[in-house]
């Protein structure tokens, strides 16, 4: 038999705005369209974020979430709520919806850092909305938090409804966190692990780092974790392809990148996950059902949810 790999869809995110792509969804039906589609081309994980529907703002309301989740519930896919939200915002705002909704995976930054998006103002000169304008400059000056005490809050939120989590690692040091969290008895169980490369302000994009960020993985979780990458623009299927040769899971989707090829903007995360469908069957590996990827996790299944 193939080995399983894991593929998530992040379907928006808070790092993108909607004058980048026509394609980005911002409104609930916009949001669960582009769910179906990616649980359709063979997602197993969604990871979902919400917006305002007229701005396109990260909205990290609990009513923002509640007009999504339902239905992507209705895919079969697992949902992954974000509780990293906007860099932009505290931690008690971030972590409202997963702490509510109990969803069966929450993602959990694991480090405070530079959040460097400011370099994408010389590539979206004219961006409409002033908020988006605002948003890249504002990052000049900004620090993703993420403290031991931020992290101790999501995990004592949602560890208690039986949500595991989708451990978000932008450089070395965040895996360290990882193990300490695990050697003082917060994290139990196997750990998801998804490695973020080449997003100013954390560890870069180059093969280099993607075997320097297994190797460090490898010393601090042993081989008992679960593996997943996600390169941020034109790294998104190079970083996926070395993960899925390294016997890695991958991460894909419009919040973490715009494009479909050089020059070409993605009209959906289903075309990119079809790009990662071509480098699996060319390794002899095939992507992961829903259910699978809930077994390789260990996670408590939809029925168990609040949605």
């Amino acid at each position: 038999m193939s080995r399983k790999v894991i593929v998530t869809a992040a379907l928006t995110g808070a790092i993108h705005t909607p004058g980048m792509s026509p394609h980005l969804p911002v409104t609930p039906e916009q949001i669960i369209a582009e769910g179906r589609r990616a649980a359709q081309a063979g997602a197993a994980i969604l990871h979902v974020h919400a917006r305002h529907p007229k701005t396109g703002q990260p909205d990290q309301s609990i009513a923002g979430f509640g007009r999504i989740l339902p239905a992507l519930k209705e895919t079969g896919a697992v949902i992954n709520v974000t509780t990293g939200g906007s860099p932009f915002m505290q931690v008690a705002e971030r972590v409202a919806p997963a702490a509510h909704f109990r969803p069966e995976l929450a993602s959990l930054n694991m480090g405070s850092m530079n959040f460097g998006l400011y370099p994408m103002q010389a590539r979206f000169p004219d961006l409409p909305q002033e908020w988006e304008n605002a948003h890249l400059e504002g990052s000049r000056d900004l620090v993703f938090r993420n403290t031991f005490a931020d992290v101790e809050h999501v995990l004592g939120a949602c560890s208690p409804n039986g949500t595991r989590f989708e451990f978000e690692c932008y450089d070395t040091a965040h895996l360290r966190n990882l193990r300490h969290m695990i050697d003082r008895g917060l994290v139990t169980g196997t750990p998801f692990v998804q490695t973020v490369f080449g997003l100013l302000g954390g560890i870069g994009a180059d093969p280099e780092d993607v075997t320097l960020m297994r190797a460090v993985a490898d010393r601090h979780l042993g081989d008992e974790y679960a593996w997943s990458v996600l390169g941020a623009g034109a790294a998104q299927l190079r970083i996926a392809a070395m993960s899925a040769a390294m016997g890695g899971h991958v991460r894909v989707g419009l919040e973490d990148s715009l494009w479909a090829g050089p020059g070409v903007l993605a009209q959906s995360a289903a075309e990119q996950i079809a790009a990662v469908g071509k480098v699996l069957d060319g390794l002899g590996l095939s992507m992961a059902s829903p259910d699978e990827a809930r077994g390789i996790l260990g996670l408590k299944g939809a029925e168990d949810v609040n949605f």
